[in-house]
């Protein structure tokens, strides 16, 4: 038997939907205002930031000489040449698998990264980390800390407010607008772009992708900060199937910590059980993401670690042991919960900080080498290095001529008056290096061959004399004759060599001699 129809009298429905569109789809934005942090690691995430910005700004103004025939600057991405240089490498579009190998070997290495040391990425070299602490640099120094920026925030406006507010969006802007700047040096000779940029000589694209990429970090560095992280960026969701038992990520040690109290001397007196934290959410405040490390692993959490400096700071004024909140593995955390909760001693879990301050000795003996070295961590380190050993390998092995030829389709070939059979070509040399060559053209494989070119008139030779130009492609039309007395009596294949007189660079590529199908 059917049940009876839910009685739709016992509520009222227009006042629940009325509710329920009432409701917000998404939660408001919660202003976060991180206090200034100080410790080991926010020294070091100012080294970071420090490294990384002056590589990005630097770098497009280094030189390196190559000669007379191509730009001087060390790093530069050519497009109207098509050419990419780093250095002493120059990389050209079919060349273009060099890039594709480095960008497999940042994503392997981000899983090898994230897999032993959590989020490092996103906590310390991520360029959207490094340009909001440096956004968040420019606003403590402009508004003050934490207290004094809260105040400010919810003041009236006044001309006090107004003016520190204009002051860090104008610093803002500019930060954006040099980021904008340094980014398209990269893609032109860096002094002659600047002048100019600044004589309003530049094509409109430098412009144009100035103002895109101040918008998007003044934006993102800016005003979205934390939610880039939060609801833009995949990585988050990603990193959970990289990390295991044995990598190490920010851990709030509850174990050691709960049950937590503002009022320690009164609970001992009541004979309650204490934990080490102070709950005086030293660790919240500092946080950039806004979360409580205490909740747990939350997604939010890029691993900077600024709750441990502001944790060990608590813990040291109150005469206790760092390492509330630690660097940690799940295998550890569960070990230490486990002693904590049976015999009451507890190991403290391994933490990193001693390695970046210098105490390595002391590290090596407490470091737990199963979060570095495991069957994962392997295999993500072994194909980071075959694939970089293979670039290395292929650049230190690759030919400075490149070497193409194609084989006349109609006709195949062309019997002469004498009976000779004469196959054309079109034959396209590259010389990749930034200087003036001569090279020799000649045929292997093939006896009794002769060589002429379209344009050379009626003369033959065993070896064709060229010079080529610097980064530059010469196209040839080639005939390759072979007398009757020696013509093959089916089709043959032989090789096209294009080589230095000195031997050192060599290039050959494989074709075919067409002859007619009854030849003898």
């Amino acid at each position: 038997m059917l049940a009876d129809p839910p009685d739709t009298n016992s509520y009222d429905v227009e006042a629940v939907n009325a509710a329920s569109r009432r409701q917000p789809l998404y939660a408001p934005r919660k202003k976060i205002f991180p206090k200034r942090a100080s410790g080991y690691f926010r020294k070091f995430k100012w080294l970071v930031m420090l490294v990384t910005l002056t590589i990005y700004y630097v770098t497009p103004w280094l030189r390196w000489d190559r000669g007379p025939f191509a730009p001087d600057q060390a790093v530069l991405v050519d497009l109207a040449n098509k050419r990419f240089y780093f250095f002493f490498i120059e990389i050209w579009p079919q060349e273009f698998y060099y890039v594709a190998g480095m960008l497999v070997m940042a994503g392997i290495g981000l899983f090898l990264i994230t897999s032993t040391v959590g989020r490092a990425w996103c906590g310390y070299a991520c360029p959207q980390t490094v340009w909001v602490d440096l956004f968040l640099a420019v606003e403590r120094f402009i508004e003050g800390d934490r207290n004094a920026r809260i105040k400010l925030d919810a003041a009236p406006w006044s001309a006090s407010k107004l003016t520190k507010r204009t002051i860090k969006h104008v610093t803002w802007l500019v930060i954006g607008v040099l980021t904008g700047g340094a980014w398209v040096f990269y893609f032109a000779d860096a002094p002659t772009l600047l002048g100019d940029i600044a004589t309003l000589q530049a094509p409109l694209v430098a412009y144009a992708t100035i103002g895109l990429l101040t918008a998007t970090t003044y934006t993102f560095g800016g005003l979205m900060r934390e939610q880039v992280c939060t609801y833009m960026c995949p990585w988050p969701r990603i990193q959970g199937a990289m990390l295991d038992e044995n990598s190490l990520t920010v851990t709030y040690n509850d174990w050691r910590g709960e049950p937590r109290t503002r009022h320690a001397k009164r609970a001992i007196a009541e004979g309650k059980p204490v934990g080490d934290c102070v709950d005086c959410n030293a660790c919240v405040v500092v946080c950039p993401m806004g979360i409580d490390i205490r909740d747990g692993q939350q997604l939010e959490c890029i691993t900077c670690a600024l709750c441990i400096d502001a944790c060990d700071d608590v813990m040291t004024r109150l005469g206790k042991e760092p390492g509330l909140i630690s660097y940690a593995t799940l295998s550890d955390y569960n070990q230490n919960m486990a002693l904590a909760t049976g015999s009451g001693k507890v190991i403290q879990p391994t933490r990193i900080r001693d390695q970046i301050t210098g105490k390595l000795n002391d590290a090596i003996k407490r470091t737990d080498w199963r979060s570095v070295i495991r069957p994962r961590t392997i295999v993500y380190l072994i194909g980071w290095s075959a694939i970089g050993l293979a670039m290395l390998t292929a650049l230190a092995l690759r030919s400075p001529l490149s070497l193409n030829v194609l084989h006349d389709r109609n006709p195949l070939y062309v019997e002469l008056r004498d009976g000779a059979i004469r196959n054309g070509y079109d034959v396209k040399i590259l010389n990749m290096t930034p200087a003036l060559r001569t090279v020799e053209l000649r045929l292997e494989g093939l006896p009794g061959a002769e060589l002429s070119l379209v344009d050379g008139g009626e003369d033959t030779a065993q070896v064709l004399n060229l010079e080529l130009e610097p980064d530059k492609v010469l196209p040839l039309r080639l005939y390759v004759r072979i007398p009757p007395d020696v013509r093959p009596a089916s089709q043959a294949k032989f090789h096209i060599v294009v080589e230095t007189p000195d031997g050192h660079a060599r290039s050959n590529t494989e074709t075919t001699f067409e002859v007619p199908e009854n030849a003898k």
